[in-house]
């Protein structure tokens, strides 16, 4: 399935992975909103976590270029230290709706998940970033 991403940290646009992962492989990048999440600061990125009624999580919608796209996928696996399947990953890639800001539709988009024992832990000692927005934290 081909869907977009959506990034919330180091891959957002003048981030530190943008230019090594993004740049000149998509077709558009536009502002979004993931609902239902709450921020937290990692070392060095984010986690976002899911929370009904948590928040809302800023970032941006990213559309491969169909000839990158299966490439790129593969590549923020392993950037997002995802394998499916094993509960030592970090993160987990799951489908979700995500609304883009310009028409406040709401599209599904892969979105990298903190996994559920990250998830835990940050619910229980983590630092929420306040807003949902990686780029004002403080």
């Amino acid at each position: 399935m081909t869907l977009p991403f959506f990034v919330y940290g180091t891959l957002r646009p003048g981030e530190a992975n943008h230019d090594l992962f993004l740049r000149g492989r998509t077709r558009s990048e536009e502002p979004g909103r993931l609902a239902d999440a709450v921020l937290y600061d990692g070392p060095g990125y984010p986690y976002a976590v899911e929370e009904p009624g948590g928040g809302v999580v800023g970032g941006e919608l990213v559309t491969a270029l169909p000839e990158a796209y299966e490439g790129l996928l593969a590549e923020l696996d392993r950037l997002e230290e995802y394998v499916p399947g094993d509960p030592r990953s970090l993160y987990v890639r799951v489908e979700r709706q995500v609304v883009r800001e310009a028409d406040g539709v709401a599209v599904p988009a892969w979105v990298y998940l903190a996994a559920p024992a990250v998830a835990a832990r940050l619910r229980a000692r983590g630092r929420a970033i306040a807003g949902g927005d990686w780029r004002a934290r403080v």
